[in-house]
């Protein structure tokens, strides 16, 4: 349901009521809120459009830069600022927060270090012995089983206070959370480049035009009422 429209068409036919019936008061009534409801509407459409020959219209878009900026700002200073970044790294008790590092570990290719391990071994004096009774195909069918026995230990030590506490203590440092904030800046503001004058009027559009209708709906209204004021002194 338009609002707009409708208050506008209401003013409308109560100002032709009262014309075509030579009905003083109820002309002013109509006249009145047809000024006010039009004259929000008109104000309420310049915000968004740009309208030939009203100096000030389409301010979303001819403001397009400043609005960036200003989200820009919002994001790094309200939320993405040292305080909060610290809270996100702390609960409430102090303590430190534990990373989900599992999957992460789950991606790992742990190859390297079983083929690590296998040279080791090679080169110490069990690798001759390793060779006498078949080389490195004799604990080939170790490698799956050592392979799931280190992810999960390292997994679990990822998963103790000591070594989150570690990790906090890392990343609090001044340097770490100020290349931090600057990667999340760089990620803000690469984000923001994309959006275009019309995108960011659609976003804002979706927001608050529903809610605008009611300043056509009240500029009716208290025209209305200015206007039987007018008519009554």
């Amino acid at each position: 349901m338009n609002k707009s429209l409708i208050v506008n068409l209401i003013a409308v036919t109560i100002t032709a009521v009262g014309y075509f019936l030579s009905q003083d008061i109820i002309f002013s009534i109509g006249l009145f809120a047809l000024s006010g409801a039009f004259t929000n509407w008109l104000a309420v459409h310049m915000l968004f459009e740009k309208v030939p020959g009203l100096y000030g219209s389409g301010v979303i878009e001819a403001r397009f830069e400043q609005f960036k900026e200003a989200i820009e700002h919002l994001m790094m200073a309200q939320f993405f600022n040292h305080e909060n970044i610290d809270k996100f790294l702390s609960d409430q008790q102090g303590h430190a927060s534990h990373f989900n590092f599992a999957p992460i570990i789950e991606k790992v290719d742990f190859e390297p270090a079983y083929e690590s391990l296998l040279t080791a071994v090679n080169e110490s004096k069990f690798g001759s012995m390793l060779a006498m009774f078949g080389g490195e195909s004799v604990i080939e069918p170790l490698k799956a089983p050592f392979i799931t026995k280190l992810k999960a230990k390292i997994t679990e030590i990822s998963q103790s206070d000591e070594f989150n506490e570690l990790v906090k203590e890392s990343v609090e440092q001044p340097d770490v959370i100020a290349q931090l904030r600057e990667k999340v800046h760089g990620i803000v503001k690469a984000r923001l480049d994309e959006l275009t004058p019309k995108m960011v009027k659609v976003l804002i559009q979706e927001m608050i035009k529903q809610h605008l209708g009611w300043l056509v709906v009240w500029g009716g209204a208290f025209g209305g009422l200015f206007g039987l004021l007018a008519a009554l002194v």
